[in-house]
Formats: structure tokens, C-alpha cells, sequence
């Protein structure tokens, strides 16, 4: 597949995500944000905000685009990107699981960094 049909779903999953409804209640207000460095290719999901007296920020989601493959980088949901990614077409060998060690990827059914 073509780099640019990977930006392209990476772009969608990450909209889709932050099209959720954000958590508003009397203790705790996020706002999700979504970056996409298409120069570069990075591509984030965040939340920012208050829980509390307390200011909270996190990433959800981080992925790449290195020589022609998806690095996950960081994966704080349920589903798992890389499933969602391999529903749309991509092949599971264009997939890194850059969150675990490069000795450990021989053992998924993802690509590795080689």
C-alpha cells in the first residue's frame, strides 16, 4: 500500500476517536486533541484538562510512518490501532509495535524493525 493511503487512515481513526464525546462532569473537563505532522509523519491523540484542582494531560495514541511502515509508538486504547488498521487493508507485516522491544516484534504477528 501507498504511504499516503496510511496517512490517510491514520487521520480517520484518530478523527473518528476524538469525535467522542469528552468527559465533562463537576470534578473532572477534557478536551481530546488530535496533531498530525504530515510533513513528518506524526500523528498523536491527546487529552488535555482538569481533574479537579489538578491539570491532567496524556496521549492516547502515538504513530509513525518510518520507511514506508506504521510504527505504533503508543496505544492507550482498548481496540488496539493495529487491529483497526488491519481492518482496513493494511498488511500486518507494515505494522510496528515499536511499544514493545525489538527483540519481542518476532513474536507478534507484526512486522518487525528490520
Amino acid at each position: 500500500m501507498a504511504v499516503e493511503q496510511y496517512r490517510q487512515y491514520i487521520r480517520q481513526l484518530l478523527t473518528e476517536r476524538a469525535q467522542r464525546p469528552s468527559i465533562h462532569n463537576n470534578y473532572v473537563e477534557y478536551e481530546v486533541q488530535t496533531v498530525f505532522d504530515t510533513e513528518h509523519d506524526h500523528y498523536q491523540l491527546l487529552y488535555v484538562g482538569w481533574r479537579g484542582a489538578k491539570r491532567d494531560f496524556g496521549c492516547v495514541l502515538h504513530l509513525d510512518i518510518k520507511a514506508g511502515k506504521i510504527w505504533i509508538q503508543h496505544d492507550g486504547t482498548e481496540v488496539g490501532i493495529a487491529n483497526q488498521l488491519v481492518e482496513r487493508g493494511v498488511p500486518k507485516q507494515d505494522i510496528i509495535l515499536a511499544f514493545h522491544e525489538p527483540e519481542i516484534r518476532q513474536y507478534t504477528d507484526f512486522g518487525t524493525s528490520d
